[in-house]
């Protein structure tokens, strides 16, 4: 195996990303599919020997086939790790449960993270420039970036975890209207140093911006309330776009819109860790019948 193979084996290896098909099938499939068997622990191995046959058909050289599968393997696993660090996560025990596993430290796109496998692919080339210029022998210096990389990839995400647990527990020594909270997150800025606070109380929720330079947030926040589990809402439960969003929901946020003028129900279910994102609705009329439902990553409009 050549030295060249190495990246584009890496590259291989980060297949499980490119959800075409689902994303080709409209936004509920996408939900359904995006980040799903390809990225369980049980797939690892599947995936890293697809990446080596990948390279060995399309590059038509020869490979080492047990260090090329070791190399594969390490490309996969870190592909999985970076996406159970963001808010998104991943689903890692599938087939046997479909739970969500997710760190909530990095946001889905991070453009330190970015910059840091950037650092890590651009350096040995710019060495090789500079080293042409100066007359200076030829050396590789792609292992020393790489490990460099990985190091410092891993210090900001440990730093961003300890960033994390600072912002929770701001949350958790406060008192909302009173209450204590439930339970209490975090969800990333691009600056490690800002977080959307979010805690759970007996009827509702609280967000508030959490920055780890303040000691006490002064932020009052921003309340919102929980639907009740009506006979609408739960009809809107047994529809696939509220079925399969439940699925993935980690902060639920349902809200009921009552219409006098026709007797029918608004009833909605969105994801609090992305804003308006990941949006089901559903319009229930005064019997019980759902009459249409929709998701979308957005707000979902129903005419």
């Amino acid at each position: 195996m050549t030295p060249n193979a190495t990246p584009i084996l890496m590259l291989a290896a980060n297949i499980p990303d490119f959800d075409v098909i689902s994303l080709v099938n409209g936004p509920l499939a996408y939900l359904r599919w995006h980040r799903h068997l390809t990225h369980s622990l049980l797939a690892i191995p599947v995936m890293a020997l697809l990446a080596v046959v990948i390279v060995r058909v399309l590059g038509r050289q020869p490979v080492k086939w047990l260090p090329a599968f070791g190399i594969a393997v390490l490309g996969v696993l870190s592909h999985i790790l970076l996406d159970l660090t963001n808010i998104y996560g991943v689903r890692l025990l599938l087939p046997f449960s479909g739970a969500w596993s997710h760190w909530d430290i990095t946001p889905v796109i991070d453009l330190i993270i970015w910059a840091i496998l950037l650092l890590g692919l651009a350096a040995p080339f710019l060495n090789r420039i500079l080293n042409s210029e100066l007359g200076v022998r030829e050396r590789s210096y792609g292992a020393g970036w790489a490990v460099f990389s990985l190091l410092l990839l891993i210090g900001y995400d440990w730093g961003r975890r300890d960033l994390r647990n600072m912002a929770v527990a701001q949350l958790e020594t406060r008192k909302f209207q009173g209450l204590a909270p439930r339970r209490t997150g975090a969800f990333p800025h691009q600056n490690p140093l800002q977080w959307d606070g979010i805690a759970e109380l007996s009827v509702g929720y609280v967000q508030v911006p959490v920055d780890i330079r303040d000691t006490v947030s002064r932020e009052p926040g921003d309340y919102l309330f929980k639907g009740e589990r009506s006979a609408a809402l739960l009809a809107a439960e047994q529809t696939d776009p509220f079925q399969y969003l439940e699925e993935f929901v980690q902060w639920p946020l349902w809200t009921l819109i009552p219409s006098r003028a026709t007797g029918n129900t608004e009833v909605t279910l969105r994801d609090l860790r992305f804003g308006s994102g990941f949006s089901a609705v559903a319009v229930v009329d005064k019997n019980g019948r759902v009459l249409d439902s929709k998701y979308a990553l957005g707000n979902p409009k129903i005419k």
